[in-house]
């Protein structure tokens, strides 16, 4: 039952019951998260895009992981690429939980953007490899380590920078990411537990998100195997979506929470991880390299990712207080990006 080829109704049963867990999970992560930027002083923007995007996108590098290994190429790449744009788009959703104001004017921050520049950079590079020459090193192409190479110096990058030229102007609405030092905060007692308690219960929403990412994987090889429909789209759109929800869930608890640079971060420093995903899957594809096998279908995926990213880099840099629909143009943009790549996909 553990390797073998899974009834459609188990798959669906499965895919339902991960997509739960990955659910809950995501909200009690949202508080542990909190109160650990506080505590290891590393602010919301920097622990939201590595240490909780990591957690959030394990579900994901497990799916990529499992779908390749199972040499399954197109669930393996379109379920990377399409967690990113389904995790853009999340942001909307977000939005709408901050009444006031637009989540993107609120949450305006310098790491926010260059994570957002750092994610265009390593879609890029993705892209160039599939039209690069059909070189590869123990199965691995070069491109997935200049990925990495490039990810780690963006985090050196971030980490690093001390006076920009650019900073984002506080307005009256603009919520800074100060620490909750009193621990009066709305925590649910988390300020009450001991740092060891709140990194343990961390690895522990860790593991879970895993284990729910592998049975998601296995759910939507057999909804491939036993429906017509393509793996490019069951990759993008369904795992993409299960992908997408430990950021989504975060965020909007995030920002419920009051920590909306936390939120921003989460959701654009999840999107790195998730490219590093198509190394992952590079790694555990057998049949050649990941970044080669990426089909029509893909790379329409992978340039709409980078176009939705390039809209969200726009909507932090405007910084609307109110926009269309209450949600700014750039939410409504992303909404409409996304509807069109799923029906491109879908037809």
């Amino acid at each position: 039952m553990l390797t073998g080829l899974w009834p459609l109704g188990w798959s669906v049963a499965v895919f339902l019951l991960a997509t739960a867990v990955t659910v809950v999970c995501s909200i009690r992560l949202a508080g542990v998260g909190d109160t650990l930027a506080d505590r290891t002083g590393w602010g919301e923007a920097l622990f939201g895009a590595v240490l909780f995007g990591l957690v959030t996108s394990l579900s994901g590098i497990v799916m990529t992981a499992v779908s390749a290994a199972a040499d399954q190429p197109g669930l393996a790449y379109s379920n990377a690429v399409g967690g990113i744009a389904a995790q853009t788009v999340a942001l909307v959703v977000a939005d709408a939980f901050l009444r006031r104001v637009n989540l993107e004017h609120a949450a305006a921050s310098v790491p926010n953007m260059l994570f957002g520049c750092l994610l265009i950079a390593l879609l890029g590079i993705a892209v160039m490899a599939r039209f690069s020459p059909s070189v590869t090193f123990l199965g691995l192409h070069p491109a997935s380590v200049v990925m990495v190479a490039f990810y780690l110096g963006g985090l050196r990058l971030v980490r690093s920078q001390g006076g920009p030229m650019w900073r984002a102007v506080p307005t009256g609405d603009t919520v800074a990411d100060v620490p909750d030092e009193d621990g009066d905060g709305d925590d649910g007692g988390l300020a009450r537990l001991r740092t060891s308690r709140l990194w343990t219960e961390f690895a522990a929403v860790a593991g879970l998100v895993m284990i729910g990412g592998w049975a998601v994987a296995r759910a939507a090889e057999g909804i491939v195997e036993h429906t017509d429909l393509n793996a490019g789209f069951v990759g993008a759109v369904f795992m993409g979506l299960v992908n997408a929800l430990p950021e989504t869930v975060t965020s909007i608890a995030a920002v419920r929470r009051g920590a909306v640079t936390l939120a921003i971060a989460a959701i654009v420093g999840g999107n790195c991880l998730d490219a590093l995903n198509l190394v992952v899957g590079d790694v555990a594809y057998r049949g050649g390299s990941l970044l080669h096998a990426a089909t029509r279908d893909e790379l329409f995926l992978t340039s709409g990712a980078m176009v939705m990213t390039s809209v969200l880099l726009g909507g932090l840099l405007v910084r609307q207080r109110r926009g269309w629909l209450r949600i700014g143009f750039d939410g409504v943009l992303l909404v409409a990006l996304y509807a069109s790549i799923v029906v491109v996909l879908a037809f």
